[in-house]
């Protein structure tokens, strides 16, 4: 197997590339943590946020049922001056950070359900349908107003969960095996290099211990020689 790494295969690059396999296996893991904890915070707000778009499904149902009556018992010139004056809707939001994700939050719930006083118009026997509508689609934007934060803060851990589980994919499939490839391969180069040089080493005994040999050889064979003569 080719090695995907241009590195040499030398101990202290072996050191290197373990150390950051070890911090990218422990990268990975606090990763996974989080993710768990991304998990369990959107499983939390998940039951709130289902049953407050039921609550706005209904309400919504409930608000076009009633203007329908309305247009249909005072007609559209009848239900203008219902919306009249209009008005500005203050409402006070906070910072908040969640696992490094920031969202904003209501600090008062706004109250957007005006009174037969606050809406200015005084209302005839056929006007009461027209005021119900009024007050319905009212609630309505007042039940969509406080839900606004909670969707915000489900949309952005959803988006952190879906980060986070790209990332933990990343580090173990990618990058880890990667890693692991490289440290595989250099190691059995250097066991390769050992091997040969261990080899090496040997061969060099054996010639150096057959050059010794055949020397005593030689200075025995000349003593033989000599003592003949």
């Amino acid at each position: 197997m080719t090695r995907t790494t241009r590195a040499p295969a030398t101990r202290s690059t072996v050191l290197r590339y373990a150390r950051r396999l070890a911090q990218v296996r422990r990268g990975a893991e606090l990763l996974k943590r989080k993710r768990q904890s991304l998990v369990d915070e959107l499983f939390a707000r998940a039951r709130t946020a289902v049953t407050s778009r039921e609550a706005i499904d209904e309400q919504a149902r409930r608000a076009w049922r009633s203007v329908w009556l309305a247009l249909s018992s005072s007609g559209s010139d009848g239900l203008a001056p219902l919306g009249w004056p209009t008005r500005e809707v203050d409402i006070d939001l906070s910072t908040v950070e969640l696992w490094g994700i920031r969202a904003v939050e209501l600090v008062n719930p706004p109250t957007t359900v005006r009174s037969l006083a606050a809406r200015g118009v005084l209302p005839s026997p056929g006007d009461a349908s027209g005021h119900d509508a009024a007050r319905e689609f009212e609630t309505l934007v007042q039940q969509v107003l406080t839900a606004a934060p909670q969707e915000h803060m489900m949309r952005r851990l959803g988006q952190a969960l879906s980060q986070t589980t790209r990332l933990v994919n990343t580090l173990e499939q990618r990058v880890a095996v990667r890693l692991t490839a490289d440290l595989a391969e250099m190691r059995r180069t250097l066991s390769e290099r050992e091997r040969e040089e261990h080899l090496r080493i040997k061969r060099i005994i054996a010639q150096r211990v057959h050059r010794q040999s055949a020397t005593t050889a030689d200075r025995r064979t000349q003593s033989a020689r000599d003592v003949e003569r």
